[in-house]
């Protein structure tokens, strides 16, 4: 499968609006196999990548969680906790260890609602990521589960 990197903050956003998301970062680490969220939890979070590899999964029933991208270096993790009712859409694991920036979503939340410009650019930046994860998840689950050619065109 072909995949495109979803934007990274570092391309997104003007250095001014990096830098100040950037103050309210810590640095944190998981091991391998670590869940960094579930379906269904409360979305109180989010991560950039530093280093390692994480995927992201989603609940099919009666199968196995079908794993809808793999991020990697400088990547969004999670775009659940911009949007109400700040519930994840997918699933999280940690395939190797991985080193990133986490941010408390309500201040960053709060930052977003204080300062409009810094909002709309934290807005787009998450849209687009949201925009491209869409996507994945709609090819990743016809590649598994469609009938064979069901997702060709032409």
């Amino acid at each position: 499968m072909i995949t495109t990197p979803t934007p990274s903050m570092l391309r997104a956003l003007p250095a001014e609006h990096r830098q100040r998301l950037m103050r309210v970062a810590r640095e944190v680490a998981f091991p391998q196999g670590t869940r960094l969220f579930e379906e269904g939890g409360r979305a109180d979070r989010f991560w950039i990548t530093r280093t390692g590899t994480v995927e992201l999964d989603m609940r099919v029933p009666g199968r196995r969680p079908a794993v809808i991208e793999t991020l990697r270096h400088n990547e969004l993790v999670g775009w659940s906790w911009l949007f109400p009712p700040h519930v994840w859409h997918l699933g999280s694991e940690a395939v190797t260890p991985v080193r990133a920036y986490e941010f408390d979503a309500t201040a960053v939340r709060l930052m977003c609602q204080d300062d409009p410009a810094l909002g709309q650019a934290v807005g787009l930046w998450v849209g687009e990521v949201l925009a491209h994860r869409l996507q994945a998840a709609r090819t990743r689950l016809l590649d598994l589960y469609a009938p064979y050619g069901a997702g060709s065109v032409g």
